[in-house]
């Protein structure tokens, strides 16, 4: 988009293993904390960007912010999840303190924005979850069936009851693949389940992208624990010209045309019904899927149309 970018890999200052490292970790304390924050101050002073971005940054004091406004830095906070929901995210103690120091936050939910207004922000604007044009895009041409060998696919994690929802599919005699974390769904599933059901790891990068392309339906979930509206992985799948059977809900409807662009589910039973009616036709899934990446494309479902909201709005609270 034509800004210059000086980026800080946090992982380096994340906590140890152990029971100091969760002690640190959910106290948002201890001498990693420190140095990410003396890192971070060091680099604004050094380079005087116009902006400080911090995406899901869960050890900054909010003196840090504040200095980085002294110099004139506007700041910002994107957050994907949900410090006040239902699923009580642990490491929020520092981020909570200092959502009055940011000038901007974005957030992609509206009860989020509620929050974060009644904790004192200044300013909040709702985004969307958005894909990468750099990392999502539809397969080669000529792509077919002939190259997927994965029916019904779920790439993701087992939050809220998606486990036992993925295993009554399964049960139902449908041919269900699941990737992912493989502890997690170790622990989420029965070992008859997993070693049924479950293959080919944690699909990152590429691997994510080609597991898209080679699924003949893919399944999104929202994370209802998270109280999301939509979710990322909807916009993903779109984009990489995937066909997206997903979770119904007002944000999901409100950006898809349902059975022209995607296909909803609001019951175990309505999926069922709905990965009967089109495992087997091709050319339907083919058509809803190419008229769902048109839309993702069309709508600006993407990072670049998304960041060019918060940078307007950045520019309107000078």
């Amino acid at each position: 988009m034509g800004h210059e970018i000086v980026s800080l890999d946090t992982n380096p200052f994340t906590p140890g293993i152990g029971l100091l490292g969760k002690i640190s970790f959910h106290l948002s304390a201890g001498p990693n904390v420190v140095r990410l924050n003396r890192e971070v101050i060091h680099l604004v002073r050094h380079h005087k960007p116009d902006i400080f971005w911090a995406d899901k940054v869960l050890q900054l004091h909010p003196s840090t912010v504040l200095q980085c406004r002294r110099l004139g830095i506007q700041t910002v906070c994107y957050m994907i999840d949900n410090a006040f929901g239902p699923r009580r995210d642990a490491g929020m103690r520092l981020y909570k303190k200092s959502i009055p120091s940011f000038d901007l936050h974005c957030t992609q939910r509206d009860v989020s924005v509620a929050d974060l207004k009644r904790r004192g922000a200044r300013d909040v604007i709702k985004i969307q979850t958005a894909y990468d044009r750099f990392a999502h895009y539809p397969p080669p041409q000529g792509w077919s069936d002939a190259d997927r060998n994965r029916g019904v696919s779920f790439i993701g994690s087992p939050y809220d009851d998606r486990a036992q929802f993925l295993a009554q599919l399964a049960q139902a005699g449908l041919p269900v693949v699941i990737s992912g974390a493989e502890r997690a769904w170790q622990r989420a599933l029965t070992p008859a389940q997993f070693n049924e059901i479950y293959r080919e790891g944690e699909l990152q990068a590429d691997a994510y992208r080609e597991g898209i392309w080679r699924s003949k339906i893919n399944l999104s979930f929202l994370t209802k624990s998270n109280q999301d509206e939509f979710t990322h992985k909807s916009f993903e799948i779109a984009a990489c010209a995937g066909f997206l059977l997903v979770e119904r809900s007002p944000g999901h409807l409100s950006r898809f045309a349902e059975d022209k662009e995607a296909v909803f589910f609001s019951s175990v039973e309505e999926c069922i019904q709905k990965i009967r009616l089109y495992l087997p036709d091709e050319a339907a899934r083919a058509r809803i899927a190419g008229a769902g990446r048109e839309r993702a494309e069309r709508d600006g479902y993407h990072n670049d149309h998304q960041l060019g909201l918060i940078l307007d709005r950045l520019q309107a609270v000078k």
